[in-house]
């Protein structure tokens, strides 16, 4: 199949540990124009070996993988062979995981219900230059940025050991926040929450919520409302 107006096709690399889900998005991209698979990796070791054999212009990588996960493997990527792009398509389109391979050098983040369209766009974006985020993507960015205006940030050094992610729970339980309410607020599960908050009840000695508040205020990580 040829590339549309005269354009060469991307040659593309996919990398995903799960050989099914791998060979289904390779003869996905097969269909597809303007896209030319030249190679598949079952984690993200494997993919960097590729990218060194093939220079392809795009990876498409799976976050979770053994071994060397999509993030680290995207970090390799771009600091060894910048000449290729790299366009996340995973299952997690969870917070962490986006800023993660963001920060890791990923030009493009796509969840694997995107269809070939949306493939084929984000692929030619991060090739001219642009960012291929999917829209909801795009919005949870502005979303973030928007929040981090609004509110303090915790502590450079949280007390009692504590994290940055565990302050930050810590700060939303003193602004009466439910679990399931700091699960929506922070995109993570109920599950989750709760361990992070018995990881900092732990670490500090609280034994309820009530405690959580005080304790949240008497070292600063919120302040009394004022007026």
């Amino acid at each position: 199949m040829t590339a549309e107006a005269g354009r060469e096709p991307a040659r593309v690399v996919v990398a995903d540990d799960q050989t099914v889900v791998r060979e289904g998005i390779v003869m996905l991209l097969g269909l597809l124009p303007g896209i030319e698979v030249v190679g598949a990796a079952g984690d993200g070791d494997e993919a960097v070996r590729l990218v060194a054999e093939l220079a392809p212009d795009v990876v498409l990588m799976d976050l979770r993988m053994p071994r060397c996960d999509g993030v680290e493997a995207t970090r390799r990527i771009r600091a060894e062979y910048p000449g290729t792009q790299v366009v996340v398509l995973t299952t997690f389109a969870d917070d962490e995981s986006l800023f993660r391979a963001l920060r890791a050098g990923a030009r493009g983040y796509l969840t694997k219900d995107a269809g070939g369209d949306d493939i084929v766009r984000a692929v030619h974006s991060v090739l001219s230059g642009d960012a291929g985020l999917a829209p909801s993507i795009q919005r949870r960015l502005l979303e973030r940025l928007t929040e981090s205006e609004k509110k303090p940030a915790p502590p450079v050094e949280p007390p009692d050991g504590l994290t940055t992610r565990e302050a930050e729970v810590l700060m939303l339980i003193a602004d009466g926040l439910s679990n399931q309410e700091i699960a929506f607020k922070l995109h993570v599960s109920t599950a989750t929450v709760k361990t992070h908050i018995n990881n900092l009840f732990a670490k500090t000695g609280i034994k309820d919520r009530a405690q959580a508040v005080r304790y949240a205020y008497g070292k600063g990580l919120v302040r009394p409302p004022t007026g």
